[in-house]
């Protein structure tokens, strides 16, 4: 990716702010879980082999950025289950780019697991795509420019 603006901060990178809170193992693979439809505490701990202390760290973390929402399923003892917010579905390109990396580049570019589409079952791909030129872009073909939400624009706080 070229870069055609000013130097960036470390406040203005929309990559270093996801990764404060989604950027370890552990809180990928608990999304990843979430996604997967592995709810409870338990079943993510056996799932994950994460120690107690750290899965709760980390669920509370995500409970506090609005990607996760904790609902109680029993009462004595209280026990929740946990679902992804509107926020949390939308990493789903974020993970699948992951996991594509993974099977081209870690797995000898055969899929462990493969994404369908539930309604036909073709195979999932990603891809970026320009919805102007209505062309898909590689990514020697993108490039980068200020953005609005760049904190040390010139007028901005």
């Amino acid at each position: 990716m070229a870069n055609r603006g000013t130097r960036q901060t470390v406040e203005d990178c929309s990559i270093q702010r996801t990764l404060d809170l989604v950027g370890d193992r552990w809180t990928l693979l608990i999304i990843r879980d979430l996604f997967r439809g592995v709810r409870r505490f338990s079943r993510i701990q056996e799932d994950l082999g994460i120690a107690r202390n750290l899965l709760s760290d980390r669920l509370q973390m995500l409970v506090d950025a609005e990607i996760v929402e904790k609902f109680e399923y029993q009462q004595r003892p209280v026990r929740y289950e946990y679902r992804l917010t509107d926020r949390g579905r939308a990493l789903s390109p974020a993970l699948v780019a992951l996991m594509r990396w993974g099977d081209e580049w870690c797995s000898g570019g055969l899929a462990p697991t493969e994404l369908v589409h539930d309604a036909c079952g073709t195979r999932l791909e990603l891809q970026p795509w320009c919805t102007s030129c209505n062309q898909p872009v590689n990514a020697v073909q993108i490039s980068s420019r200020p953005g609005p939400g760049r904190r040390s624009a010139v007028g901005n706080p």
